[in-house]
Order: C-alpha cells, then structure tokens, then sequence
C-alpha cells in the first residue's frame, strides 16, 4: 500500500512538472512603437519575470483574458480617437484587471485606479452618491488627457507610462537627478521599476494567450454588452423603483453604472449636469 502511494504522489509530481514550462521572450518587442531593448539582458530578464508571474497567476490571468474579449476593442476605440496609442489599454489590465469596482490599497479606484485628487484635476466627480472614476468612458477620457499631457512632457510613450504609476514630477525627478533620457535606464522604487514591464508581459500573453500556456476558444471571452442609453439631470430618491421603472432590476442597474455610489438608494446629482445611464439592451 505504502509502495503505491508513494508512485501515485510520484506520478502526480511528474504531471505537474510536464505542465511547467518558461515563456517564450520574443526577440523583438516595442511598446507604442518604441522598442523594448532586449538586448540588454537586465531587460530581458525583467521581462522573463513578470511573464513568469502572470502566466502562472492562473485565476486571475484567465478572468483578464476573458474581460479582455468585453473591453478590450471598446478601450482601444477610445484610446484611438483621443489619439492616445492602443497599446495603453494593457496599462488598465494591470491597473484594474479590468474591473471597473477594482480598488487599490491607496484608495484609488476603477479601471485606470485614479486617485481622488488625480480625478478631481481631471474632471472626475467623486461623491457621496457618484463616483465618475469607475465610468469607464469618463475615466478613460481622463487617462487619454493624462497621457498626453505626459508625452508632450517626456517625448517617451514609455516615460509617459512610468509616469501614470509614479506621476510625472517623480518621473522628471529621477531624470534629471540620474541624468538619462531612458525609462530603462532609471534606478526607481520597485514598483515603478516593473511596471512597464507588467504591461508588456500582459500584452504578450493577451495577444497570443496560448503561447503561454492558455488555451481559450472566441466563446470563451466575454462579450460586449449592446446598452440602451438615458440622460438624467435630477436627482432620485428611490433607485430600486427606478431601476424597475426602466424593466430592469436594482442589482442590472448597479452592475452596469458602476460609478453610482452605494448610498441608502439614493442619487443626488450636481445641478446643470446630465449623466448617463446605461441599460442593457433587450435582445429581440
């Protein structure tokens, strides 16, 4: 008995070890058209690592993949007519995972995890009743604006996305004190030092999933949900009996306008300003 216990945990070890493999590192690879330098084996090395860490976050990695197929063409649209380049919208999947309720240890919230101060500079309303950071049109508006602020700024897609985690001061000031003109170059705080490189691991793994060891069918991914739109400029008082009246439930409404706060079923508007409200569309 002790013998056949032994060869299944034995068999079992061996099954799991067939199934580990190291990621394939292309031999060329840009961000935003500005080339990652592989070459250099630090860099390559960076990468190696955050592919290794997010190819095996296996729960987590795969729940990006299928967001992926709900977002990730309606992010890229707007990136594209803000003319911000397409390649940000794996800056939000390492931000939020794409979850628009996603909150970081700091407090900042929603897909591109904007902070309440960063929000209020850029036209977001954050209250007790509305919290435009998790609009994902709201908000990716806001980062495009952040973005570009960023290049015109830095000159650099990549400094302009270090600058997103760190902020453009802390960026400017490291810089200037080190005396480059290189994201890759930089000594940063750990954080910062990864963070391109979580984006670029995330693009590689989104773009060719089963490179890295996921293997998703298109009905795998979830789909875009078709919305029937409704302005208001009032406030409500009772959510619940909103929602029906509009056919649909307190938790659909909720679900699909996440920037409305959880507050007694109440919604208190800015007066002189519209907000939209977004209903799945009723198939026919």
């Amino acid at each position: 008995m002790f013998s056949f216990i032994v060869f299944v945990l034995f068999f079992l070890i061996q099954s799991v070890n067939a199934q580990i493999s190291l990621p394939e590192i292309p031999s060329k690879l840009t961000f935003c058209g500005e080339t990652v330098p592989l070459d250099d084996p630090d860099i390559k090395e960076r990468l190696e690592r955050e592919l290794i860490i997010n190819m095996n976050k296996h729960a987590s990695t795969i729940l990006i993949l299928k967001e992926s197929g709900r977002w990730k063409s309606y992010l890229q649209a707007m990136l594209d007519s803000a003319m911000v380049p397409q390649e940000f919208f794996y800056l939000a999947v390492i931000e939020s995972e794409l979850d628009p309720m996603s909150r970081s240890s700091a407090g900042a919230t929603g897909f591109w995890h904007f902070t309440v101060s960063t929000a209020k500079e850029y036209g977001l309303e954050t209250s007790d009743y509305v919290d435009e950071r998790r609009d994902p049109e709201k908000s990716t508006r806001a980062a495009s604006e952040f973005l570009k602020r960023a290049y015109r700024k830095f000159g650099s897609w990549t400094l302009t996305a270090a600058a997103f985690n760190r902020g453009s001061k802390g960026i400017e000031n490291a810089l200037n004190g080190q005396d480059t003109n290189s994201y890759y170059q930089l000594y940063l705080n750990e954080e910062t030092a990864r963070y391109v490189f979580r984006i670029l691991a995330l693009k590689l793994i989104i773009e060719a999933p089963e490179k890295y060891g996921y293997s998703l069918s298109p009905s795998d991914y979830y789909k875009p949900v078709e919305y029937k739109t409704i302005f208001i400029n009032e406030s409500i008082q009772d959510l619940p009996k909103f929602a029906k009246s509009l056919g649909v439930s307190y938790q659909t409404l909720k679900e699909h306008n996440p920037w409305i706060q959880n507050t007694d079923y109440k919604l208190v508007l800015k007066e002189g300003k519209k907000y939209k409200i977004r209903i799945p569309a009723k198939k026919d």
